[in-house]
This record gives C-alpha cells, structure tokens and sequence, in this order.
C-alpha cells in the first residue's frame, strides 16, 4: 500500500501513508558561486531513519526529497546561500535546515515542529537498483487503451498486457488495482514498479493484465479526486471490468488488488462482477482497526483505543480517511462466492497479515478454490525485509517476491485451465 505517504517524521499512521501534496512555492534567487548540486544523508530521529535529499540549482532555487516516503520534490524557500552555507525552509512540511559545507558535506541542523537533529548531507544522489523492473523487448504483446467511468465524469488510460497465445474467447485477464493514495498504472512507488513487475511475470506464464492510471492521475482524467473515497475507486474499476468484458478475448475477468485494490476487489466481489479475485494485504477488519494495528505495529499506540483512532480519523476532515476508518469490509467478502487467493506478508505493519487473514477465513464463504496463506519475512509491498517498517522499501532492491509471483500465476492456471 503503495501508498498515502505523511511526509512527517514522526507522523507514519495513515492507511499506507497520506501524500503531503506539492505546494507551488517560489524559492529565493540567492546565488552562490560554489554551493549547488545534490546532498543526501540520513537522519537518525530514534527508531525511524530517513533519508533526506536536498537539490540546490545554479540559481538559488532548492527542493528536499524523503525518498524513503516519496518520489515527490517539495519545493523549498532559500532563506540563505553564500559559497559555504545554506538556510532553507520547507513550508509543506514545517520544516528548516541550515548548514556549512566542510569539503563535500554539509553539516548542519535539520528543525520540524518542536524536534531539531543533526543532519549531514553528502554531495552526490542516490542509485537505487531495481532489477525486476521488465526491460523491453518482451515475448509478449501490449495494447495502449482508455476505458469511461461515465457516472463519475473519469477517463481512465491503462495499458493491456497481452501473451501471445490469447485467442479469441479463450483468454484469461486480471483487472489490477491500486492501493491507497494517487498512482500510476505501475503503481510505483520509490523506484519500485510493483504492477509492471506482475502483469510482466503473469504474461510470460500466459495471463493477460489490464493496469490502469488512477483517476486525475497521469494519463488518467476526470472524475472528483477531492471527494472521492474507495467507493468511487470502485466506480472506476467496475468500468474497467466492463470494458474487458466486452472484449471477446477474454472468457474470465478476475481482480487482482494490492492493500486498497484489495478492499475494492471484494467490494466488485460481492456483486458478482468477478470470476477470481487476488488479494494482496487487502483488509478484511475495519479502517479505524487497520490504522490502531499500524499505530501498535509502529510503537506509537500506546494507551490508543481503536475508538479513540476513528474519533481522530472522523475528525481530520478528509473524506477518504473518515470513510475508510469507518468502513468494514465484512459483509462484501462473506458475500462474494467466486474463488478468492488471498496474501499476506508476516512483517507487513500496514495491514497485519494475522489480524486480517484470520478475519478472511471466517468470513470467506466455503470454497475449495480459495486460497489464504502468510509469507514469512515478506512486507506490505511484498518484499523480504528486516523490519517491515515503510522507511525500508526504498532501500530494498527487490520490488517483488518471485516466490508469490510463481503462487499467484500458478493459483490462476490451476483454477481456469484444470480440467
């Protein structure tokens, strides 16, 4: 889950994660005549280390990066700048820093709210390696297609991965959904391109996939991004559903959802829109149970109540958060009767897979195709980790288990080819 990114230090409670949205600030036009380029460091704020990234131009203007969180640059204001210093605030994120540069390193004091850390940033950005992202060319073959959520006003772009043995009336497609928070048909986050990595592995074993823009959201128009909540999202992956229904190729439409798609795969389940449904970390408690897990998870909930959680998320003001806190997904996923393969990573913090697997079992109606199983050591993006903590996926090289990959694209032909 993916993922709602709060670009907090200390503020790593939301669903997966609350984007901080970019603020078109105008920075100083101080110059230097030596101090600009790219710094990146760690900063060490106790049981969370987070890389920061701070990009100063020729011509004074700056941004700060938390690429553990983010991909996105936040503007920043340049207070101060000479050849050996630099003063900078970052009003989207209540931040300051201010620094000396000593050889290649700037060495300096990084402020937020009441917290003040040493921060030193070294000349120089990160390389991150990615090596399960799929490089072209591929033994398959890719259509480029939009689909209408006419009800809501949203355009959706997406793009169909089709294996090269599809024919006519015979092939099987998964519709992939998103988790939480805006991303594009890849669902990439931090470098990592979670479902380029899947519909690739799933169309080299001949499973055909529809990946799709979020509403508002690169190639993707329309629709009330303001006011929408996973409802609406339901919306536009119903339309996608219907779109592949009428293609002829395709005799079985299944879903597959990561964290958020997950919770909307059910909600498309239980009215019988889908022939298979793949969950991946998809909730089957309540919202306000998810976010007091994470907060337990995080070791930031101590003393909450589950109650106090929802007072909290009722009382933010935003509409996706105050549905989400106050939705259980309960009687979707007892009403949906089609086989379900359901996952989840032990060291997931975002939605705790004994809390939600054990929910599934119980509320899943009886069938022998459906599938619930735990990984050991695997987190919420389904990468084997350490901590399982959200500041990890960054780091990590791997964007996908190939073990899962193998048990999803495996689950899928045994339950449609088998005779």
């Amino acid at each position: 889950m993916n993922k709602r990114i709060l670009l907090l230090i200390v503020g790593l409670t939301a669903f997966l994660l609350a984007l901080v949205a970019t603020l078109l600030l105008t920075a100083s036009t101080a110059k230097a005549q030596n101090l600009h380029g790219t710094f990146t460091g760690k900063l060490d704020a106790g049981m969370v280390k987070l890389t920061i990234v701070l990009n100063v131009s020729p011509d004074g203007t700056a941004t700060m990066e938390s690429p553990d969180q983010t991909d996105q640059k936040i503007p920043a204001v340049t207070d101060f700048l000479s050849a050996d210093s630099v003063a900078v605030s970052v009003p989207a994120l209540r931040a300051t820093y201010q620094a000396r540069l000593v050889g290649d390193e700037l060495k300096g004091q990084f402020a937020q709210g009441v917290m003040s850390l040493p921060l030193t940033l070294k000349a120089g950005t990160i390389e991150r390696r990615r090596p399960q992202t799929p490089k072209a060319p591929f033994p398959y073959k890719t259509e480029e297609v939009t689909f209408v959520n006419e009800q809501d006003g949203a355009t959706l772009a997406g793009t169909l991965s089709l294996p090269t043995q599809v024919e006519s009336e015979q092939g099987i497609v998964l519709l992939m959904v998103t988790g939480s928070g805006q991303q594009n048909r890849d669902e990439e986050l931090m470098g990592h391109k979670h479902f380029a990595v899947i519909a690739d592995y799933l169309a080299r074993q001949g499973i055909a996939t529809l990946r799709y823009d979020d509403r508002a959201t690169a190639q993707s128009t329309g629709g009330d991004l303001a006011k929408a909540t996973s409802e609406d999202f339901a919306r536009d992956a119903e339309a996608g559903i219907r779109f592949l229904r009428q293609d002829k190729r395709f005799c079985k439409v299944g879903v597959l959802g990561h964290s958020e798609g997950g919770m909307i795969a059910f909600m498309l389940g239980s009215k019988g829109l889908a022939d298979f449904i793949v969950s991946l970390a998809g909730p089957a408690v309540s919202g306000d149970s998810i976010v007091w897990r994470q907060l337990q998870a995080m070791g930031m909930g101590t003393g909450v109540t589950v109650e106090q959680v929802r007072q909290q998320q009722q009382a933010s003001g935003q509409l996706w958060m105050q549905f989400f806190s106050a939705y259980d997904p309960s009687d979707n996923i007892r009403h949906t009767t089609c086989p379900v393969l359901a996952l989840n990573g032990t060291k997931d913090l975002q939605v705790d897979a004994d809390m939600n697997l054990a929910a599934m079992r119980r509320l899943l109606p009886v069938n022998t195709k459906n599938c619930i199983k735990a990984y050991d050591g695997l987190n919420h993006l389904f990468q084997h980790c350490q901590t399982g903590m959200p500041t990890e996926y960054a780091d990590i090289e791997e964007t996908f288990s190939e073990e899962v990959l193998k048990d999803i694209a495996t689950w899928i032909i045994h339950l449609t080819f088998a005779k």
